[in-house]
C-alpha cells in the first residue's frame, strides 16, 4: 500500500509530534506502548493542523478513560512544546489536537522553490510498476464524438498522475478495425463515391460524403478509410494535447493467429465448453453471472474472445496493471471481463475498469443538436472549434467520469471568473505579469539563500502556503482513487488563493518594505511552481497572458 507524500517540512513535524506522544506516554505511566502512533490531518482547520486518537488507542490498557488520558496528554505536552507547535487541546471523546505556528509554512515555501516543477510533489512510490492505460478505443468509422472527449482527458491526465508518482506508464489506443462495422464503412465510402446512398445498415453522415470525394478511384475503401478515420481521430486528440504511445489494431491479431492462439490457451486451463454449437467461456466459476459465448454457432468469434486475446496480449507485454477506460454503454462489461483476466490465470485486480458516464452539451440553455456531417453524434472538432481544446479538457475534468456531465458550452467560452477554465489560467497569467512589471521596474529577486521569510504572516499569503502543501497528498489521493478531478479541484483552490492575493497584497507598491516584497516575489515563485505542476498533470497550458 503507498504511504502519503509529504513535504519535508510536514515529514518533520510529523516525526517530532510522534516522539513527543510516544515520551509523554512513557512519562504518564502507560504500558505497553502501542506499536505505532496514528497522526492525521483534520478535515476542518478549526480542530488543529494535526490529530491523533493514541489517547483512544491506548486508554483501555492504561486503565483510563480516553478523554482523561487525551486531557493528560494535552497537559503535558503544553509545558514542553513540539517543533512549531503553538498548542495542544483535546477534542470529542478523546482526540489529541494540535495547533501550528504560521511560520511552519515557511519551510514549505522553500521545498517547493528548491524542487521546482520537475521535483516537487514527484515521487517514487509506483515503483516502476508498469502500467498500461487504455482509452477513447472509437472504432476507426468515423470522428471520434463529444463523449470520447471526456474519456480522452480522463484517461491521459490519469497517466499523468500515476507518471508523477513513479509508475512506468504507457498509453493506448485499441483500433476495433475487425468486424461487420468495417465492411459497411467501407460500402458506404464506395456507395457515396460512385453517387448513390450507403446501405440502410451503413454510414449516412456528410463526413461519408466528404471523405469520399477524397478517395483516390483505385484506393481500397477500407484500408484507405480506415486510415483517414485514424488521421482525423489522431488529429482531433493531438488538439486536445493527448497522444498515444501505441495503436494497436484488433486485425493485428487475426493476422497473427493471435485470436486462436487465445482460444488454445483457455481450453488447456480446461476454462471453456461446447454447448449449442458454441464455445462459451466458464465466467460463472470466476464471479460472472453466466458463461459467455466466445464462438457462435457459425463459427465467428464473438466481440468478447478478441478481447481477451487482447489483454492476453498485453500482459504479456510485461505489463503489472492494466487500466481501461470505457464509456457507459460497457458497464455490462465489467464482470465478464474480470472473469476472462482470471481464466487466463490473472489476478482479477490487476485489471481495472472506468466507466465513463454521458456528457450533456448545452448552449443558451438548450441541448447542442447533432452534428450536421456526422447525423448522429456530436464530433468531438466540433466542440474544440467552439470552445478552444484547454476550456473543453478542464471542463471535462471538472467532475468524477462516475457521474453524468453538462457541459454549457457558453460557460466554457466566457471570459469571467465563472468560467472556472478563466480563472486557473489567469492566475497563473497573473503570476507572470507581476514578473513582467518586476522586470521592467528593474526589481529583482534576491537569491533564495537570502531571503527572509518572516514577514509572510498575511491569510492570503498563509493560504497560497497552505494549498502548496497538501499538492503531494492530493496528488496520492487522486492516483489511488483514479480520480483526476482531484487535481481540478486542488488547481482551482490554489488559483483561489492566488487571485484572493494578488488584490490584497501589493508587491510592487513603493511603500511596501523591501524584506516584504522579497518574500512576496518568492511566494509568487511557489505558487507558479505549484500552478504548472497543476496544470501539466491536467494536460493544460500555463498561459504567460490573457
Amino acid at each position: 500500500m503507498l504511504t502519503t507524500p509529504e513535504t519535508k517540512e510536514a515529514a518533520l513535524i510529523r516525526d517530532a509530534l510522534t516522539q513527543a506522544l510516544r515520551e509523554t506516554l512513557v512519562t504518564l505511566g502507560v504500558d505497553p506502548l502501542p506499536e505505532s502512533i496514528a497522526l492525521e490531518r483534520p478535515a476542518r482547520r478549526e480542530h488543529g493542523d494535526w490529530s491523533s486518537n493514541v489517547a483512544l488507542a491506548t486508554a483501555k490498557a492504561a486503565g483510563r478513560k480516553p478523554r482523561e488520558l487525551a486531557g493528560e496528554i494535552a497537559e503535558q505536552l503544553n509545558d514542553r512544546l513540539p517543533l512549531h507547535v503553538q498548542r495542544v487541546e483535546v477534542a470529542g471523546p478523546g482526540f489529541v489536537n494540535f495547533l501550528l505556528d504560521d511560520t511552519w509554512l515557511h519551510g514549505v515555501l522553500g521545498d517547493v522553490v528548491e524542487q521546482g516543477v520537475e521535483a516537487y510533489a514527484r515521487s517514487e512510490l509506483g515503483a516502476g510498476r508498469r502500467v498500461l492505460v487504455e482509452f477513447v478505443s472509437a472504432n476507426p468509422t468515423g470522428p471520434v464524438h463529444a463523449g470520447h472527449g471526456r474519456g480522452a482527458a480522463y484517461g491521459d491526465s490519469l497517466a499523468r498522475i500515476l507518471e508523477r508518482i513513479g509508475h512506468d506508464v504507457r498509453r493506448e489506443f485499441y483500433i476495433n478495425d475487425r468486424g461487420v462495422q468495417m465492411a459497411s464503412f467501407a460500402a458506404s465510402l464506395t456507395a457515396r463515391k460512385h453517387g448513390v446512398s450507403p446501405p440502410e445498415d451503413g454510414y449516412h453522415g456528410d463526413y461519408i460524403t466528404e471523405w469520399a470525394a477524397e478517395m483516390p478511384d483505385d484506393a481500397d475503401p477500407h484500408i484507405w478509410g480506415e486510415e483517414r478515420a485514424l488521421s482525423e481521430q489522431r488529429e482531433t486528440l493531438a488538439r486536445m494535447n493527448v497522444r498515444f504511445d501505441n495503436w494497436f489494431s484488433e486485425q493485428s491479431m487475426v493476422d497473427s493467429g493471435a485470436i486462436d492462439t487465445t482460444l488454445a490457451d483457455l481450453r488447456e486451463r480446461g476454462v471453456v465448453y461446447e454447448g449449442n454449437g458454441a464455445v462459451w467461456l466458464r465466467s460463472t466459476a470466476f464471479g460472472d453471472d453466466k458463461d459467455r459465448v466466445l464462438v457462435k454457432t457459425n463459427g465467428e468469434p464473438t466481440y468478447l474472445l478478441p478481447d481477451i486475446a487482447y489483454h492476453r496480449d498485453k500482459f504479456a507485454r510485461g505489463f503489472d496493471l492494466l487500466i481501461d477506460v470505457w464509456g457507459a454503454d460497457h458497464h455490462g462489461y465489467v464482470a465478464r471481463m474480470k472473469a476472462a483476466v482470471q481464466a487466463l490465470g490473472h489476478d482479477p485486480d490487476e485489471l481495472e475498469l472506468v466507466i465513463t458516464q454521458l456528457v450533456n452539451l448545452v448552449k443558451g440553455g438548450e441541448p447542442v443538436r447533432l452534428s450536421k456531417r456526422t447525423g448522429d453524434i456530436i464530433e468531438l472538432r466540433e466542440v474544440l472549434d467552439e470552445v478552444g481544446p484547454d476550456p473543453a479538457r478542464l471542463t471535462y475534468l471538472l467532475q468524477s467520469v462516475d457521474s453524468q456531465q453538462t457541459f454549457d458550452m457558453d460557460v466554457v467560452v466566457s471570459e469571467s471568473m465563472e468560467n472556472p477554465v478563466y480563472y486557473v489560467q489567469m492566475a497563473h497569467a497573473r503570476i507572470r505579469s507581476i514578473e513582467r512589471v518586476a522586470a521592467e521596474r528593474e526589481v529583482e529577486r534576491v537569491p533564495w539563500g537570502d531571503v527572509d521569510l518572516s514577514p509572510l504572516s498575511d491569510e492570503r499569503e498563509l493560504e497560497i502556503l497552505r494549498q502548496l502543501e497538501v499538492l503531494p497528498e492530493t496528488l496520492l489521493v487522486a492516483a489511488s482513487e483514479r480520480a483526476p478531478h482531484k487535481i481540478t479541484s486542488w488547481v482551482r483552490e490554489l488559483a483561489g488563493a492566488v487571485h484572493r492575493f494578488y488584490h490584497d497584497c501589493p508587491i510592487l507598491r513603493s511603500d511596501i518594505a523591501e524584506d516584504l516584497r522579497q518574500a512576496r516575489l518568492w511566494l509568487v515563485e511557489a505558487a507558479r511552481i505549484g500552478l504548472r505542476i497543476g496544470l501539466d498533470l491536467l494536460g493544460l497550458h500555463a498561459p504567460e497572458s490573457m
